[in-house]
């Protein structure tokens, strides 16, 4: 379990981060954009894990329709474009600006991860309900659609620890920080869910907008929208692991499926 490079790296960061060299205003700062992205990334999880469950029919958007569309429409397209431009080389350059001083760079995945959990806690709390509900699970129907929802987000969960869970939840930059050594970012992944698929943590994501027990036009709009990008946006990861990881990718991408899992079947002679 220790040599698990998973969780070795995370071992790694918290030792520096525990025993940090003398600075003060290195580690201050460090502490309070990580106490903040982590706060904030736990708000915006919360809210939208509670705002899908009623099917996005409650929340605190109050414009008055028809704008109100509109303004649920911007909301939806804010987050993967953000998402999507911090990810290229002129954003990520843009990104290491933003923290001013010397250690932009160094803080950068915490200040994704800060930034993607405003827009998410801006999406799933300022969204203007329809009033509309088409369907709502009850009785048995209404454990099972439970069940499947908290599957879902167990399986995010676990694809997000396969992934690096120091990067994808930004304490990667704020620890690297504080115990003042150069960020290093895990290896490609392929352990875990990784060896079923290429893209578990969009899948995963993609499944936590469908296994909802109450639909309305909101939760439609919002679950095509994100599938779509959930499976159009990794295209952009993966032409970025090619050129990183070269032939290394190019081996992982041939043997392991994209989005669905293969199916394999063994010969009994």
């Amino acid at each position: 379990m220790w040599d698990d490079p998973r969780v070795a790296g995370l071992l790694r960061l918290l030792r520096a981060a525990m025993q940090p060299p003398p600075g003060a205003g290195r580690i201050a700062l460090a502490l309070v954009l990580g106490l903040s992205t982590h706060i904030i990334f736990a708000l915006a999880v919360l809210a939208m894990i509670v705002a899908m469950f009623f099917g996005l029919s409650e929340s605190f958007g109050t414009v008055p329709q028809p704008y109100a569309w509109a303004a649920n429409i911007a909301l939806i397209i804010q987050f993967p474009l953000a998402h999507s431009l911090f990810l290229t080389a002129k954003g990520s350059r843009v990104l290491a600006r933003l923290v001013p001083g010397p250690y932009g760079a160094t803080l950068a995945t915490t200040t994704y991860a800060l930034i993607a959990s405003l827009q998410l806690l801006a999406l799933f709390t300022l969204w203007t309900p329809s009033g509309i509900v088409w369907w709502r699970a009850e009785g048995a129907k209404f454990w099972v659609v439970c069940t499947a929802y908290a599957a879902s987000w167990l399986i995010l969960l676990k694809a997000s620890f396969d992934a690096g869970a120091e990067v994808q939840s930004g304490a990667l930059g704020w620890m690297s920080l504080m115990g003042r050594i150069a960020p290093r970012f895990p290896d490609m992944p392929t352990r875990g869910l990784f060896r079923i698929i290429r893209q578990p943590i969009y899948v995963a994501f993609a499944l936590t907008l469908w296994t909802v027990p109450v639909w309305t036009p909101d939760q439609l709009l919002l679950a095509v929208s994100y599938t779509a990008y959930c499976l159009l946006a990794p295209r952009l990861k993966e032409r970025r692991f090619a050129a990183r990881y070269g032939a290394g990718f190019a081996q992982y991408r041939a043997r392991t499926p994209y989005a669905v899992p293969r199916i394999t079947t063994h010969d009994p002679q």
